[in-house]
């Protein structure tokens, strides 16, 4: 963790002292990066895999009741009222825990007792489109839309090795966008970034199977600009979602899933300009 601390403030540094060329004032573009690090908490969670199978508490049964690391890196390039983004969101808590009841997982039972390992891994790849529909010097509130990959990664393994079950799944989640941000001076400023759906892929997404999704990510900032190129940030953040129906893309032997998770996040950020 040293050493990977280490190598993110060299990295940040050197991009420190790349800024002033990168944005230069006869540039037309404008090149943002940004960095966040603090701590997520699971408000609720809940998953069932298979019909037949249990809907198991996360938080409850699955010790998720704690806090966890949180990290998020965002790279945008502005032209005009345009601007791309690209997200990187890791998403990855592993806990152990012994099980109150049995549980059962598609076709696989885990009996009471059973000392566990939980993994449930969902980062997310985004990128992004907004237009400037408001702008007033600083302050802007921009619309746009949003194209996230998910690459989800769950498992339920005992300790002792005798039993396991997994369901990986990769595929895209269109998504709403709006961010914003209103500066009180120069040096001090609110900002709101807000991507959020809900779809039935039977009639969003053209397949031939009933399945029902929804994401929300949400934040609300206040930021202080330190220099001309950099300014840091307090983020309060809610990252949530469900996923229910029956999927051909599931390695469930029903393909039935039921996965409900609600997350709030805070974390101190930097904005590179």
């Amino acid at each position: 963790m040293k050493s990977r601390f280490l190598i993110l403030i060299m990295l940040f540094l050197s991009l420190l002292s790349m800024a002033g060329i990168l944005n230069d004032p006869a540039n037309r573009y404008e090149l943002k990066l940004n960095y966040e690090s603090g701590f997520t908490g699971v408000l609720f969670h809940t998953i069932q895999f298979g019909q037949s199978g249990t809907q198991f508490n996360y938080v409850a049964d699955g010790g998720q009741g704690v806090l966890f690391p949180f990290e998020r890196f965002t790279a945008s390039l502005g032209l005009g009222r345009h601007t791309v983004y690209f997200l990187y969101q890791p998403l990855t808590v592993q806990t152990r825990v012994r099980l109150k009841e049995d549980l059962v997982v598609d076709d696989v039972t885990f009996p009471s007792d059973s000392g566990m390992i939980l993994n449930y891994g969902f980062p997310f790849y985004r990128v992004s489109y907004t237009y400037s529909v408001i702008r007033r010097g600083d302050s802007y509130l921009a619309l746009g839309g949003s194209l996230q990959l998910r690459n989800a990664d769950i498992y339920f393994e005992s300790t002792d090795g005798s039993r396991f079950t997994a369901n990986k799944n990769v595929g895209p989640v269109p998504a709403f966008k709006l961010k914003g941000e209103l500066w009180l001076n120069d040096r001090v400023y609110f900002g709101t970034d807000i991507d959020g759906f809900y779809a039935s892929s039977r009639f969003i997404n053209g397949a031939s199977f009933d399945f029902e999704g929804s994401i929300l990510d949400a934040s609300l900032r206040a930021g202080l600009m330190l220099t001309e190129y950099l300014n840091t940030y307090l983020n309060i953040r809610f990252i949530g979602g469900t996923a229910r129906g029956v999927s051909e893309n599931s390695d469930s032997p029903d393909g039935f899933t039921d996965n409900k998770l609600a997350t709030f996040n805070v974390s101190i950020g930097f904005e590179l300009k």
